[in-house]
């Protein structure tokens, strides 16, 4: 007994010792991981080369301009194949991608949806991570309805001096004064039908088709085929006749969605602190959203495989609150459903109907 106390207590002893070298060298130690880490993240150069043939789907943005500390402003990238196109920049979209272990320099095209303010607040930033990763020779193509000239303008110039700082500092080696920036391919959508075939190969298909978003025109949604398989998203608009026509039969529809009764808990907590502008806004934008109930309807009435909300408005801080935003659309579709947070990653193996959802990295 004695020398079964003697040798709990030797052991203690070391264990104590250890843990106090390890609390003593946790500066080397912690320096060591991170070269690990570091090591790791810097190797990919190609993370897409990993990918199983497929559409891919992530979601680099899925909030809304409300602060969410789970979804940034909206921003959803593509993986067809080996190609890689993103859709909307709202903010927080580069680090987002990063932080999903994708190279920004991959980025093949962008696609706006529309041009309120989070759908485009980190395109600067974005554009400026695909110039340096890339060490590009061009500038990034941009695709949008009428008015992307002049929104895109805007931000070439706004970073035309960082432009500067960035050869002068690095040189035209590393940063291509060709490469800056990003180049305006608008569209305008035909009055009749209302869709436009961007993109056409054997392989992959973009198109553009308008939603319904009033006051703001043009709005468009996209729909994307990779070789069998196919999403749409909606891009922000209220219950569109469009957006199911386009999803019949998808594999993913990602549609946003706005939960009436829970912005109405945020309206009511303006207008009981005395701020009626704030409380109108809150009121006015439940006309030009869709909710979870009429996405889900959508979904059920296109026949689509899952379904994925995002731009969630407004946020759900609280675990209990996404059922609450979810019950309605559930009991009406039976099929996956999902309600999007950042880094959320989707599989669409091509030769299969499996839709596998998870988290990337």
């Amino acid at each position: 007994m004695k020398r079964s106390v003697k040798l709990w207590g030797s052991l203690s002893l070391f264990l104590a010792a250890l843990a106090a070298l390890a609390w003593w060298q946790r500066g080397p130690i912690t320096v060591a991981l991170m070269q690990r880490q570091v090591s790791a993240l810097t190797a990919i150069v190609d993370p897409l080369a990993a990918l199983a043939d497929g559409l891919h789907v992530g979601l680099c943005g899925a909030g809304s301009p409300f602060p969410d500390a789970k979804r940034s402003g909206p921003c959803t990238v593509v993986v067809a194949g080996q190609r890689m196109f993103v859709f909307d920049a709202g903010s927080g979209a580069s680090r987002n991608i990063a932080l999903m272990r994708l190279n920004a320099g991959q980025i093949e095209a962008l696609f706006l949806t529309h041009f309120h303010s989070d759908h485009i607040d980190g395109l600067g930033e974005l554009l400026m991570q695909r110039w340096i990763q890339r060490t590009a020779q061009q500038a990034l193509p941009v695709h949008g309805p009428e008015g992307l000239e002049k929104v895109l303008q805007g931000f070439n110039d706004a970073y035309t001096l960082d432009k500067g700082y960035r050869i002068g500092h690095h040189g035209e080696a590393v940063a291509p004064k060709a490469g800056f920036g990003g180049l305006a391919q608008p569209f305008t959508l035909p009055a009749d039908t209302g869709r436009k075939v961007l993109l056409s190969e054997p392989d992959l298909e973009i198109v553009a088709f308008r939603v319904s978003h009033g006051p703001v025109h043009p709005a468009v949604g996209y729909r994307i085929r990779y070789k069998d398989r196919t999403m749409v998203i909606s891009g922000d608009t209220s219950k569109s006749a469009a957006v199911q026509r386009e999803s019949m039969g998808v594999d993913l529809l990602l549609h946003e969605a706005l939960s009436p009764p829970l912005l109405g808990v945020v309206e009511t907590g303006f207008a009981d602190a005395g701020r009626a502008h704030l409380a109108k806004i809150m009121h006015d934008v439940l006309n030009y959203h869709t909710t979870p109930e009429e996405a889900a309807e959508i979904a059920l009435a296109a026949n689509v495989k899952a379904l994925v909300f995002n731009h969630i408005v407004p946020p759900l801080p609280l675990s209990g609150l996404e059922q609450s935003f979810a019950k309605g659309a559930q009991q009406i579709y039976k099929g996956p459903l999902r309600i999007g947070t950042d880094g959320d990653w989707f599989t669409l193996a091509t030769g299969s109907t499996a839709i596998e959802m998870g988290k990337r990295p």
